[in-house]
Formats: structure tokens, C-alpha cells, sequence
């Protein structure tokens, strides 16, 4: 393995090179929080189709996709934009007229399923979801699994726990391990390498890095070689893990990134107004996607002045005086 190798490369290349149709993809982020944006926006333009999606708690990514025509298949424990759309417009809509199928689990059940993938083991224990419909209740069917790589042949089993004798625990859930063909993730900090920095809540991306066949990052910023060296305990994810490196600051907007900008209240409730309505989706789609060459066509569209108003506060890493609402 070559230590020093340089894998920093364009988006449009990683994308192309990596995402195939029908692959099996994760996103990291959360509700409206560090979504890889940029890439999730060059996968619908590249329109590439038939991706199965598995994402932890996401919300603003995986709307996008599935709007935009990508996802056949998704497992997910929650979909949601916040107060813009508690449950995601496209995903709701993708659901209800039957175009994309949805199994769901757990938050805890996501990590762990997750964290098994990135142990290289097939499974893991929990007590999560016992008593509840998330055993009975599978969006998958057995037809599906076996003609399907990469899809377990059950979502999950319930069985004795073989330590019962030692703790009251009678029952345990086992959740099969994740193993993305592809993670895609934003973080703040990286070098050429791969070595990532996550500046806040990492949620689950760190389990999906490591978890992945291939792993995508953007990042606000390019670090030199020796500037995670310094306090190395605060880097996340190994360059064992990458395959390749883009610079792409506000790569997660509209979504927040924490500590460089906020999420974008306006372009998030203007997205839902639009996502409400066919006609008006489909603009939304030709206008900020595929009428424009990249993500920094994006931002040229939305404008300097609008993006000032996000920046983060160096102290408090959240915009100041933003109207929310």
C-alpha cells in the first residue's frame, strides 16, 4: 500500500467511477445536518438509477434521490427535513404510490447494523424494536432477498439469548451487518490521503465509512499532510478506508455543516414547496440539478449574500441572527 498515496480527484470522476446503477449506496448525515449534498446532486445528474439507499436517520439527501428518480429500494430507520418536512415529501410520496419499496429499523438497529459491517462480522445483538412491529412488519419479501446480492435472506431474527442464565434478558434481536458497495460522507477536515476529521456529531457516518466497499468524501477543507498529525485522537476515519478525496467547500448545503455554515432555512422551505407539487418538482430538478454543470453552479445560483447569512460563528458554530423560519 502506498502511504502517501494522493487521492484527491473531481466529483464528477469519483461519482461516475464508483456509483453504478442497481449498486448498493449509504449516506451519511442526519435530518438536515452534514448530507453530502454536492455528491447526492451529481448522482441525479449523472442519472444514474435503481440504487438500493441505506441511510441511518437522513433526510434532506435522501428526498433529493428519491425525487430525482434514483432509489428503487431504501432501509432507513427515519426520513425527516425537520420542521420543513417532518416526513420527507418525495420519500412519502415515492411510498405511498408504490415506486420505491422501504424496510425500516431502529435508529440503534441502523448503527449497530452499521457497526457490524464496518467489524466485519455478520451480525450483532440488541433488544431494540422487541414488542414492536419492526419485527413483524418487513417491506422486503423473501422473492426479493434471493434474487437480490447483497440482501440478507431475513431482515432480522429474534432468539433465546444464550446467557440467559446470567441476566433476565429471555430474547435478543439480531440485525444483519451493512456492507455498502459505496458510502458517501461530508466532513470538514481531510487530507489527500483520506484521513477524515469530523468536527460535532459524527452520527453514523464513521460505522458507514469504515462499513463500505468504496468510500466518497467531501470535505469544506484540503488539509496539508502534517495538520492532522496535530491532536490526531479528534480524526475519525483512517485513509485505510478512502478511495477518494473532493474539495468541495458547502458540500453539504443546503444542509448544515457545523461549524463553517448552518442549514439554509429559505432554500429548505422553498425545496418543500416545491416537492409538494409534480409540476413544480420537476422544475426544481431542471432549475438547481440538471440545468447546471456542478454544485458550484449551485451556489452561484443561490448567491454570496445568501450564504454569508449561514456562516457559522466561530464560537458557537451555528449562524448568528438567522431567521429560521
Amino acid at each position: 500500500m502506498n502511504l502517501k498515496q494522493n487521492k484527491q480527484t473531481d466529483l464528477k470522476t469519483a461519482i461516475s467511477t464508483y456509483v453504478k446503477p442497481g449498486c448498493h449506496l449509504s449516506i451519511g448525515g442526519f435530518t438536515i445536518n452534514r448530507n453530502p449534498m454536492a455528491a447526492v446532486y451529481e448522482i441525479i445528474r449523472q442519472k444514474i438509477k435503481g440504487l438500493h439507499l441505506y441511510a441511518h436517520s437522513n433526510g434532506q439527501g435522501v428526498d433529493e434521490l428519491i425525487g430525482g428518480h434514483c432509489i428503487a429500494s431504501l432501509e432507513i430507520a427515519y426520513a425527516g427535513s425537520g420542521k420543513f418536512a417532518s416526513t420527507c415529501i418525495r420519500f412519502k410520496k415515492a411510498v405511498q404510490e408504490k415506486q420505491i419499496l422501504v424496510e425500516d429499523y431502529s435508529n440503534y438497529q441502523m448503527t449497530l447494523r452499521f457497526l457490524a459491517g464496518a467489524m466485519g462480522i455478520p451480525f450483532l445483538p440488541t433488544r431494540s424494536s422487541l414488542g414492536s412491529d419492526i419485527i413483524r412488519q418487513w417491506g422486503f419479501s423473501s422473492e426479493m432477498r434471493k434474487a437480490t446480492p447483497g440482501l440478507p435472506d431475513d431482515k432480522l431474527k429474534v432468539m433465546d439469548n444464550p446467557f440467559k442464565d446470567w441476566c433476565d434478558t429471555q430474547k435478543v434481536v439480531v440485525v444483519p451487518a451493512i456492507n455498502p458497495d459505496v458510502t458517501l460522507i461530508h466532513v470538514q477536515q481531510a487530507d489527500l490521503r483520506g484521513n477524515c476529521r469530523i468536527q460535532g456529531l459524527t452520527f453514523a457516518d464513521v460505522e458507514q465509512a469504515k462499513a463500505a466497499k468504496h468510500l466518497i468524501i467531501t470535505c469544506e477543507e484540503i488539509c496539508e499532510d502534517d495538520v492532522l498529525k496535530t491532536d490526531s485522537d479528534r480524526n475519525q476515519i483512517p485513509f485505510i478506508h478512502a478511495d477518494a478525496v473532493i474539495h468541495i467547500p458547502f458540500g453539504a448545503y443546503p444542509t448544515a455543516c457545523y461549524r463553517y455554515y448552518d442549514y439554509d432555512p429559505r432554500y429548505l422551505k422553498d425545496y418543500a414547496a416545491m416537492a409538494n407539487n409534480d409540476k413544480a418538482h420537476g422544475d426544481y430538478l431542471e432549475t438547481f440539478i440538471h440545468g447546471l454543470d456542478d454544485h458550484q453552479g449551485l451556489l452561484e445560483l443561490v448567491g454570496q449574500e445568501r450564504l454569508k447569512t449561514i456562516q457559522a460563528d466561530p464560537e458557537t458554530g451555528y449562524a448568528s441572527n438567522l431567521d429560521r423560519r
